[in-house]
């Protein structure tokens, strides 16, 4: 199925901004279906067909009408007319009849999407009449204040180009709590759900009749907490915009959406959402995120003056075996004290490996050559790496790099290249790895498990990432060790 910017495309003429205007309608016209308890369909002129149907809405609040999906579709004879009408008029118009739809009566109205002076697009509602029931005052309203958006569509004052986007989850809907204000701030109606929320902000008493923009100053005041400076612009509903009150007892998040006639406020609707679970979730996960930052930071910490105590005693040493093994032993913390430090700084229990590769491949290559010059160089990429393989991979790739630098370039210039594929597999994906310099090469009858202890550590962490490793001799001279390994899934982020 095509997306509503291809259709667009391929069906109209319309300009960038014009399309960018019906992307903003659409974006928004879930609240308009929930408060009209219908569903909406857009509908543009194009090709042979007349009229096509670009996006469609279901209502969260009642019944569906269109149990299929329509996008796509052209528009029947008597909708045509319908659409053309009120295209031609610019105003809302009704079909003179209700319509019947496997075994419902539908209710169907036309709107005109106005974009600057012009019509780009027509809105159709489609309502339910199955029930016969007497509405309620909420439906009442709700359908009320459904008919006010609808006019504003009419004549383009709604969407609105400023309403709020990219603020934090918690955006209120519909079906969580409606606020109906009249031109003076003053609540007219408010859904129950509305008013329970305004009641965990710590409020007692009646909330119609009340001026929403004092009620909740003086619970903000009263619970002595920071005030969002957009605060009172939404509760007086003078502009499309967001704001979270927060108190002692809850947190609501608010919606404004000014109503307007010919340009003049009116009112406003103010959507709420009571999202003190959802905000007391978020601060548990970031209080666990930054405790295990600081863990890998403290880690980190500790590994690197345990490698400072090594580096003492290695100077002490009266050998030169066990000054060799002290300085190796520094390598290896060194090396897991890299992991520790970028996961410190990181926001989830993975890494970016390339990273901490560079900067390994760096440190051993500046570190172990004296009297020769050895380049490095790093193809491919790792990725982003779960903090359990990140260690392994570090300390494989740092043992691999010694060998090379301290066996195959030990009395010569050279390059020490580090070649990394990664792709997706069944089990997680798989990642090749080598490690290739032109020295030496491998010495006559070499064997791995027969190895000094470097090797073996390769071996063994080798293992724990469910991969396998092989020497060989690298073309036209040196050594190439490649390794494969099958890294934990990441998961999204």
């Amino acid at each position: 199925m095509s997306t509503l910017a291809e259709m667009l495309r391929t069906t109209t003429d319309l300009e960038p901004a014009e399309s960018e205007w019906l992307h903003l309608l659409v974006g928004d016209w879930q609240l308009v279906a929930d408060l009209s308890f219908a569903d909406l369909v857009l509908w543009v002129r194009g090709g042979m067909d007349g009229w096509r149907a670009v996006a469609h809405v279901r209502p969260n609040t009642g019944p569906m009408v269109f149990y299929d999906d329509i996008v796509g579709r052209s528009s029947t004879r008597s909708r045509a007319a319908m659409l053309d009408n009120a295209a031609k008029q610019r105003r809302m118009v009704a079909a003179p009849v209700p319509t019947v739809r496997e075994d419902m009566s539908i209710r169907e109205d036309a709107v005109p999407v106005v974009c600057g002076d012009r019509v780009v697009a027509v809105l159709t509602r489609h309502t339910n009449l199955t029930g016969g029931r007497t509405p309620s005052r909420l439906e009442l309203t709700y359908r009320d204040l459904a008919d006010s958006i609808l006019r504003m569509v009419a004549t383009g004052e709604f969407p609105s180009p400023s309403a709020p986007t990219g603020m934090r989850r918690g955006a209120p809907r519909v079906g969580d709590g409606v606020i109906h204000l009249d031109g003076d701030g003053v609540v007219r109606y408010a859904s129950p759900n509305a008013v329970s929320a305004v009641h965990r902000l710590g409020h007692v008493g009646d909330v119609v009749g009340e001026t929403l923009a004092k009620v909740v100053a003086d619970l903000a005041t009263e619970s002595g907490r920071a005030v969002d400076e957009s605060l009172a612009v939404v509760v007086m509903g003078r502009a499309s915009w967001r704001t979270e009150v927060e108190t002692a007892n809850a947190t609501v998040t608010m919606r404004a959406i000014p109503l307007t006639i010919a340009g003049v406020r009116t009112g406003a609707m103010i959507l709420l959402r009571d999202v003190s679970e959802l905000r007391r979730r978020e601060q548990e996960l970031l209080t666990k995120d930054a405790t295990i930052r600081e863990i890998h930071h403290r880690v980190k910490n500790n590994l690197q003056t345990v490698a400072a105590l090594l580096r003492l005693q290695s100077r002490r040493a009266p050998e030169e075996h066990a000054k060799a093994a002290l300085e190796e032993a520094v390598r290896r913390v060194a090396t897991i004290a890299l992991v520790h430090e970028t996961l410190s700084t990181g926001f989830d229990e993975t890494v970016s490996f390339d990273e901490i590769a560079l900067r390994g491949l760096r440190a051993v290559v500046e570190v172990a050559t004296r009297e020769h010059h050895v380049d490095s160089r790093f193809e491919g990429s790792f990725g982003r790496v779960r903090a359990e393989d990140a260690t392994a991979l570090a300390m494989i790739i740092s043992e691999l790099v010694q060998n090379a630098v301290e066996h195959g370039l030990a009395d010569r210039d050279g390059t020490i290249t580090v070649g990394v594929e990664r792709r997706p597999a069944d089990a997680g994906d798989e990642l090749r790895v080598t490690v290739t310099d032109d020295g030496a090469g491998l010495p006559a009858g070499f064997r791995p498990g027969m190895a000094g202890l470097g090797t073996r550590i390769v071996t063994s962490f080798v293992q724990d990432l469910r991969g396998r490793i092989r020497w060989e001799p690298n073309e036209p001279s040196g050594t190439r060790v490649e390794f494969v390994a099958t890294l934990r899934p990441v998961g999204p982020r």
